[in-house]
Order: C-alpha cells, then structure tokens, then sequence
C-alpha cells in the first residue's frame, strides 16, 4: 500500500515538473524557439557561467532544443546566421543528470554570419530549462 502510495506521489510530483519546465519554451514552429526578448546581461549564454537553459534531454530532445534555440537566432542587424557543435565542456551542477551524479556538461556551439570578423561561443544547457533570451549583440530572427 506504501508504494502505491509513494509511486502516485512520485508520478505527480514529476507530472507538475515537467509542465513546468516546459511552459517557458514555446515553439516558433517545430524547428524553432519562440524568442522574445535580448538578455541584458553580457554574459548571458557567453559564458559557461551563464548558459542558456534549453531542457528537453528527459523527454530525449535535447540536441534538438539547442538547435531550435540556435535557429531562433540572428547576426546583430538581422543576419542570418550559421552555427556548429564544437563539443562538449565545462561540468555544471545540475538536478536532472539522467545519471543521478549531479553534474552535467554544456554543449558549446560556434555562430558566426556573413561579414563577421570571428566565430562566437554560445553555451548551453539541455539538461534544465530557463527562460530563453538572445545573447547580448545578437537580435531574434523574424
């Protein structure tokens, strides 16, 4: 009867998580995130510090999170932009490691768009959901 109990707790418990989790990203169409605001923070999603926060690795859409995110973005005048994975890094804390350890890492990705002088780094986290916002010095595709 205890884990009956405690098995339904548990289902609701992760029921009201997840609805959570995923109210703050809204969908653009299926490709894309809908984002509406530009961080004013400098460090927003440039640094590894302050990932931008994607979620989806629980519900197996993790890597398409991130590029949904990505594809919401554009160059400082409206360019389009192209971006790459460049790997994994920086171990973060995080209470939704699928391994139970408590630390995940972020994935960094390289964007550029045509007349930049160089490749910018965007970090970012797949394992915990935030609001999304464009980095400082990047605007909102239309």
């Amino acid at each position: 009867m205890k884990r009956i109990f405690y098995t339904i707790v548990l289902c609701v418990l992760l029921s009201c998580a997840s609805k959570k989790q995923t109210a703050q990203t809204k969908l653009k169409n299926n490709q894309t995130f809908e984002v509406t605001e530009i961080s004013t923070d400098p460090s927003y999603g440039l640094s590894a510090k302050k990932p931008v926060e994607v979620g989806g690795v629980a519900k197996g859409n993790g890597p398409l999170n991130e590029r949904r995110y990505l594809n919401s973005l554009a160059g400082p005048n409206g360019e389009e932009i192209s971006y790459f994975r460049a790997g994994s890094c920086c171990p973060i804390k995080s209470k939704n490691d699928p391994y139970g350890l408590g630390s995940v890492m972020l994935d960094n990705y390289r964007v550029t768009w045509k007349g930049a002088k160089d490749t910018i780094s965007i970090y970012i986290n797949m394992y915990d959901y935030g609001t999304l916002k464009a980095p400082k010095g990047f605007t909102i595709k239309k």
